[in-house]
């Protein structure tokens, strides 16, 4: 289980997303539910793991059966970062049949996504632990869910890199190309940083050992080591040696983290972590009540 504290996804943000994923799901109503089941009729549900994983998704759940009716009421058995075991039932669910039936499909999607992340980052986390090296997310999340996505990741244990292109200067292979190379580079660098607040974090990336000293003189706080393989990033951890952090980030894989971390880096970024994940396996089943 995940024991760091892990904050709430901003309420606001989660009902937002839930609210047109329901939109999106039922924009004139359930048809089928309406046609099929009594207005009165009320029932229970549980939402069970038909595999082994770590959950999120406790607000999402709570979000989308209550805003099909302000009745049903989800009464959660695991935590958000919690492991379990396949047969175990995670949560239940009470109210208008019709209501949980509406919310059933929008809620397992996301709760089955978010479970599906926090559990492949406790994989990544596991592979270095005995490291100092911390589990990232990146960018590479799905346009639209990326507050519930990082939120997952930190569910699994990993963290959080910058939230958006707003929130701090990350210069990499594209921006450099129109920047120069060596002392060039440097004063391009140190020019950009002499315009920001003294609060705004520097990352600059390198794909060569010999650019590194360009980018520590032009002022960089971490050095975005792309794509190096385990014996290159030892050689830039040793050549940084503590004057800026070190992410290592690229072909980063369950295969090949330990060796990533085994190396010195402080982080290691991996899109993998949200880009291509698979969805966990949970089911929502109604218990007939009548």
């Amino acid at each position: 289980m995940n024991t760091q504290e892990i904050p709430a996804a901003d309420p606001a943000a989660v009902e937002r997303i839930v609210t047109a994923a329901l939109a999106e799901d039922a924009p004139w109503g359930d048809l089928t539910s309406t046609a099929l089941i009594s207005a009165e009729a009320h029932g229970t549900a549980q939402l069970t793991a038909r595999e082994a994983g770590v959950f999120c998704g406790s607000q999402v759940l709570e979000a989308a059966f209550r805003a099909t009716s302000a009745e049903t009421r989800v009464a959660l058995r695991v935590r958000d970062g919690e492991a379990f075991d396949a047969g175990a039932v995670l949560a239940e669910i009470s109210g208008p049949s019709r209501a949980i039936l509406t919310a059933e499909r929008v809620a397992l999607n996301l709760a089955q996504r978010l479970s599906g992340i926090a559990t492949v980052t406790a994989a990544f986390v596991a592979e270095t632990r005995g490291t100092s090296a911390r589990i990232t997310d990146t960018r590479k999340t799905t346009p639209g869910l990326r507050i519930l996505e990082r939120h997952a990741v930190r569910c699994g244990g990993g963290f959080n890199h910058r939230f958006s292109l707003s929130d701090a200067v990350m210069a990499k292979d594209n921006h450099l190309a129109l920047l120069g190379t060596g002392e060039e580079l440097s004063r391009a660098l140190r020019r950009a940083r002499a315009q920001l607040p003294h609060t705004v974090h520097f990352e600059v990336e390198v794909d060569r050992l010999d650019q590194i000293e360009a980018v520590l003189a032009g002022g960089a706080d971490t050095v975005l080591l792309d794509n190096f393989i385990p014996a290159q990033l030892s050689r830039a951890v040793e050549l940084i040696g503590g004057r800026a952090l070190t992410e290592a980030s690229g072909n980063v894989r369950l295969d090949t983290v330990a060796a990533i971390a085994a190396t010195g880096v402080d982080l290691i970024s991996a899109g993998a972590l949200t880009h291509s994940v698979r969805a966990l396996d949970l089911g929502l089943d109604m218990a007939d009540t009548r």
